[in-house]
């Protein structure tokens, strides 16, 4: 089964590294987020992200793993997600997203699967679900 939606980021909020930090060529970093979705997911999640991305050229890559709560198509309940993606300033690229096995409560237990996300050139978020439940 597919599902999407919108989502928006209601808060970043980024925190300290733990100590001793490796200096790289690219800054590593560590946020907290809260994210809003709407539409066949709907809900809210909360994020722990991290990333290697140098803002000057846009250029580095991401791992989050988030904790959901919310309906898919209609059935409640709660699961965690992990994506990640690299971008050169202008793409992206390998990009890898998993529902994580056993993570699913309520009715939304037992839910496997993939999807995806993309930020459009409007600036407009979108999340795909390509899920099972068992």
């Amino acid at each position: 089964m597919r599902a999407s939606a919108t989502f928006t980021v209601a808060a970043f909020v980024p925190t300290d590294l733990p100590a001793p930090a490796v200096s790289t060529g690219v800054p590593v970093g560590v946020a907290t987020m809260e994210k809003k979705f709407e539409g066949e997911v709907s809900g809210r999640a909360a994020t722990l992200f991290t990333s290697a991305y140098d803002h000057a050229t846009g250029v580095g890559t991401y791992v989050a793993m988030e904790s959901f709560e919310g309906t898919v198509n209609g059935r409640s309940g709660a699961f965690n997600f992990a994506h990640s993606a690299t971008t050169t300033g202008s793409d992206r690229s390998g990009e890898y997203f998993v529902i994580v096995p056993g993570s699913g409560t309520g009715e939304l237990a037992g839910i496997t699967g993939t999807g995806g996300l993309t930020v459009e050139e409007d600036g407009t978020h979108r999340v795909w679900l390509d899920y099972e439940l068992g």
